[in-house]
Parts: C-alpha cells; sequence; structure tokens
C-alpha cells in the first residue's frame, strides 16, 4: 500500500451534482476527481487517505441495469486498484441504497477489499449487505451528511489499516449478526442476574443478545362472495388530486389523503398525478389507472364481479415512510374503512 491509502467513491446522480430525476436514467461514468461528498470524505481522512476519483451513476440506469452498471464498476476497480470503496452515504433513499448495497456486496464478494457505504436501519439496502461490508447507520435524510461522513472515513480508516473494528455500537454501523467469544470480568449467570434485577427495577440495562421483533398479522377470512362486496383502493404510489391540496410529503410522508372518486370512472390525467419522490412518476403521471386502478374496478362493478367501488380511495407516499408512521396510517386507514362496511382492499404501490 502507498503512503496514502486509496479510495474509489461512488454516488447517485444527485449527489454526483449531474441532476434530479431527469438525470436518474444516466449511464456510470467515472471522473478522476472528488465529486460531491468525495470532498467532504476525503477531509474527514485527516491526511491518511485518498479519493482518487469517483462513479456516478444515475439511480434508475442501475437497478434496471444491475449487471451492467456492476461489470462497469468492475472494470473501473480493476484500473484504479483502489484500497477501499466507499459508497453513499444512501440515507432513506431507496433505489440509491440498492445500488450502493448492490455495489457493496459484489466489490466484497468478488474483490476482497474493504467496502464502506452508510444507510438509514430502514433502507432496503441494508439487507443486501450489511453482512459483507459496513453499514454506517446514518439519518434518514442528507440533513445527517456531516455526521455520517466523519464516522464512515474512521471507520474507513481503521480498514484500510488492517485495524479490527470494534462494536458496532461503539463505531456506528449497523450490526452484522455476527458472534464474537469476549472474555470478561464476569461469568454469564452473574451478568443475567444484574439485568434481571435492573428490569425489576426500572433501571437502564443493554441486554447482550438482542431479539428480532416481528409483526405477525393473522390474515383475514376471504371473502365469500365478491358480486356482493365493497372494494377500496389504498396506494402507497402518491396519488393525489391536481395541486395536492392536502400537501402529501414525496418522501418520509408525515400524513395521508382521501378523495372522493364516487362521481368518475377513471382518474384522468392531469386532474390526477403522483408527488412520489422515489420513482420515475412519468407513466403514473400519464395515466393515474395504472397506480390506482379505478377504470378496472369500475368496469367489475358494471358487470357485476364485485358489488361496489367505495367512494373514496387513500394514498400515501412509501418512499423513506417509517415504519412507525406507516402503521399509524394503516390503523387510521383500517379503522375508517371498518366503519364504513368495506369488504376488502387492495393495496398498490410503485
Amino acid at each position: 500500500m502507498s503512503e496514502k491509502f486509496k479510495v474509489l467513491y461512488y454516488v447517485n446522480q444527485f449527489f454526483g451534482q449531474v441532476g434530479g430525476e431527469d438525470k436518474a436514467g444516466m449511464p456510470p461514468e467515472y471522473r478522476p476527481e472528488k465529486v460531491g461528498p468525495a470532498l467532504g470524505f476525503e477531509g474527514a481522512l485527516q491526511g491518511e487517505g485518498e479519493v482518487v476519483g469517483t462513479i456516478i451513476c444515475g439511480d434508475n440506469y442501475f437497478n434496471e441495469n444491475k449487471e451492467e452498471s456492476l461489470d462497469f464498476i468492475r472494470k473501473t476497480i480493476k484500473e484504479v486498484e483502489p484500497d477501499v470503496v466507499v459508497a453513499g452515504p444512501a440515507f432513506n433513499a431507496g433505489r440509491y441504497g440498492m445500488a450502493c448495497g448492490e455495489l457493496a456486496k459484489a466489490v466484497a464478494e468478488e474483490f476482497e477489499i474493504p467496502v464502506v457505504t452508510g444507510m438509514y436501519i430502514e433502507n432496503p439496502g441494508v439487507e443486501l449487505c450489511k453482512d459483507k461490508a459496513i453499514v454506517v447507520s446514518t439519518a434518514d435524510s442528507a440533513a445527517g451528511m456531516r455526521k455520517a461522513l466523519p464516522v464512515m472515513a474512521a471507520i474507513t480508516r481503521k480498514l484500510a489499516k488492517g485495524i479490527e473494528l470494534d462494536a458496532p455500537a461503539q463505531e456506528g454501523y449497523i450490526p452484522q449478526g455476527r458472534r464474537k467469544t469476549l472474555f470478561v470480568e464476569k461469568r454469564g449467570s452473574q451478568r443475567a442476574i444484574e439485568m434481571l434485577l435492573a428490569r425489576f427495577k426500572g433501571e437502564e440495562f443493554e441486554t447482550e443478545l438482542p431479539m428480532p421483533v416481528f409483526d405477525q398479522v393473522d390474515p383475514a377470512p376471504a371473502i365469500k362472495d365478491l358480486s356482493k362486496a365493497t372494494i377500496a383502493v389504498c396506494t402507497s404510489g402518491g396519488i393525489v388530486p391536481q395541486g395536492n391540496p392536502d400537501g402529501i410529503q414525496s418522501a418520509s410522508a408525515q400524513k395521508w389523503g382521501k378523495y372522493d372518486v364516487s362521481g368518475i370512472d377513471e382518474l384522468k390525467a392531469p386532474d390526477f398525478y403522483s408527488t412520489h419522490g422515489g420513482y420515475d412518476t412519468a407513466y403514473a403521471n400519464e395515466d393515474p389507472d395504472r397506480v390506482v386502478p379505478l377504470d378496472i374496478l369500475k368496469e367489475y362493478e358494471k358487470e357485476g364481479v364485485i358489488g361496489k367501488v367505495y367512494e373514496f380511495f387513500f394514498t400515501t407516499t412509501g418512499t423513506g415512510t417509517s415504519v412507525s408512521n406507516a402503521q399509524k396510517f394503516g390503523r387510521e386507514i383500517g379503522a375508517m374503512l371498518k366503519e364504513a362496511g368495506v369488504d376488502g382492499v387492495i393495496l398498490t404501490s410503485t
């Protein structure tokens, strides 16, 4: 390794300062310079390493052309020969996170060099690579960039020098599901009793083996007679009336909307469109029924396949929306549908 270790950095079109959704389809390109967060990241390396180049790729292109994108990255790695590859941070951006996750997994498996990225714990990209690469735990939005980069840089410095990382909680990365043997002063039975007593007293304690919590939902019984059933539509695809009257956020939604469709047989553009910030909405805006299939449901109603289409549809945006908010939305909308006597719900996404 040279005096300074070499870092190859990956960003999407937005952080690569190329553009927004209009550039999400750009193929990957390599620039022998520091672009976007790569500049701040190198500063946090404290002179021990340098970013030798940046790969920029559109989120849509990567996810729609994964193998072509990875082939480009593989070729670039062979040419640049970095000591560490860094991607993101992607925060809670789903497509960006999936790209960082796929990249991290491929590089770690094929090149056996350290890979560091950063994501919000609920980003779907985390599960792709957390057991192969180091995923720094970040905030859910780019507002957390100043906190994320120093943590990613500190971990990168250790990995580049072959220094073993401390526990995830100490270093700031997401646990990888690995168990290590440790030597401690107190034996297990004593530690267990101390934790139990602390719990009885209402004192704080930290478990040594956190258990996963799974949300188990019993499926509802099947609808006995569709021809008499009232069917509603809910969507996380962000379809709203023109003007977005309730101000539903394009990402990290804090609210949902309920809109009357009793007097229409289809959702027409531009009367309805998608305010969603996590996918290419061109096709949804061209024909909103692609996301909220009101047209076909109205046909089924006329043909007697279903009894009735509920007069309102419910909508929000899924990208970046926290699990707690999603659960809250579900309880609120579910209670309203149950009170209205709705028999079944079609839930569409993107």
